[in-house]
């Protein structure tokens, strides 16, 4: 099938979008990607959004101007997806489904919740596409965490490289890892921050969305007294599978730093957070495979590569693309989901037994 996935995920960076043709097991094609970041108001409105879905008691809920926002991200959303099938030069009529993740704004699964704006019924009747959306509910129902949900598509895209045990890691607004076996076992967690907390910190002291190639970080002295305090959270003791929601951890750790040497500290505890996940792998990966926007970041990358045993590679050196993968796992799933085959595993969420997931929403023609 042709399916377009669509992730914006827990970053406030934009939309990827990208194509993949999948028959829900193996990846037989990966297609054009492309991402389409948020401007100035729309992050400011998204970052509103996640402080007062704070208070969110159940998963439908939209008080304050989260209904607002959320019509915003599925026009926004509509709009790239027109965006990409114009310069991609697709018809419309060749994507069978659209993976639709939405923008999390809440993730905690221990209180049964996990809030990603976004109207998948509203997309599919602005698009004329299907689209399948909601695709942690289920599992969170369940009592699994909701997250990862990657891993059984990081199984599939490396299938055909040689090294295992095999780690891929993406790094977005939060970090997670997928421990790959020699017998295909799969092992998955979000591992601590991404970049999240360097991204709200660079906003906040220098009025940037990031730091841009690490550069920042890079010009600083990591305090190790502050990492050592930030390390000591019972988060990364907990045995998986486990969750983090974006603003579990915040900056205000290294708020009487320079903007250098926070950016470093910060920095670091990602790399190092990352890193202590080797603590819950059977074996040490042979390679560990970085996405997400972190791979950019080269203080975290060098970082990375001084802490683990065995090479470091973003996700382009083994030919892969680490902008696209999230939004090609979402059209991958997509599919996995109208199949009825499953998407989550004891392994990667801790869901009770192997679960598929995720609501189906047709356009209005199919009605007709």
């Amino acid at each position: 099938m042709r399916a377009l996935g669509l992730m914006s995920g827990t970053s406030m960076d934009g939309i990827s979008v990208a194509l993949v043709d999948t028959d829900g097991e193996s990846v037989l094609t990966r297609g054009p990607a492309m991402t389409f970041p948020y401007n100035t108001e729309q992050r400011a409105a998204i970052g509103q959004a996640m402080a007062q879905a704070r208070n969110l008691k159940f998963r439908a809920e939209r008080p304050g101007s989260l209904a607002e926002t959320e019509i915003m991200l599925t026009e926004l959303h509509a709009a790239a997806i027109s965006a990409f099938v114009r310069h991609q030069g697709i018809a419309r009529g060749e994507i069978e489904v659209v993976g639709f993740h939405g923008q999390t704004v809440l993730h905690r699964p221990e209180e049964g919740l996990t809030v990603q704006l976004g109207d998948g019924g509203l997309l599919a009747e602005l698009t004329g596409l299907t689209v399948v959306h909601d695709l942690r509910a289920r599992d969170v129902d369940a009592g699994g965490q909701g997250a990862p949900l990657v891993p059984v598509y990081h199984r599939a895209l490396v299938a055909g490289i040689a090294q295992r045990p095999i780690a891929v890691v993406n790094i977005g607004g939060v970090a997670n890892v997928t421990y790959i076996g020699s017998d295909g076992t799969l092992i998955a967690f979000d591992t601590g921050p991404g970049n999240a907390l360097l991204d709200d910190w660079m906003m906040k002291r220098a009025g940037v969305a990031y730091d841009r190639d690490g550069i920042t970080a890079g010009d600083g002295k990591v305090d190790e007294a502050v990492l050592r305090f930030c390390l000591s959270h019972s988060f990364f003791s907990a045995a998986p599978p486990k969750s983090l929601d974006r603003d579990a951890f915040i900056w205000d750790v290294v708020e009487w730093m320079s903007l250098e040497d926070g950016a470093a500290t910060l920095a670091a505890f990602t790399v190092a957070s990352i890193a202590r996940a080797r603590e819950h792998f059977p074996d040490e990966p042979q390679l560990w495979i970085v996405a997400g926007g972190g791979r950019r970041n080269r203080t975290i990358m060098s970082g990375l590569a001084g802490l683990v045993q065995n090479a470091v590679a973003p996700a382009e050196a083994v030919g892969l693309d680490g902008d696209a993968v999230e939004a090609e796992a979402w059209g991958y799933l997509a599919v996995r989901a109208l199949k009825g085959l499953p998407i989550t595993f004891p392994g990667t969420t801790g869901v009770p037994k192997p679960m598929t997931g995720g609501v189906v929403s047709l356009p209005p023609r199919a009605f007709g």
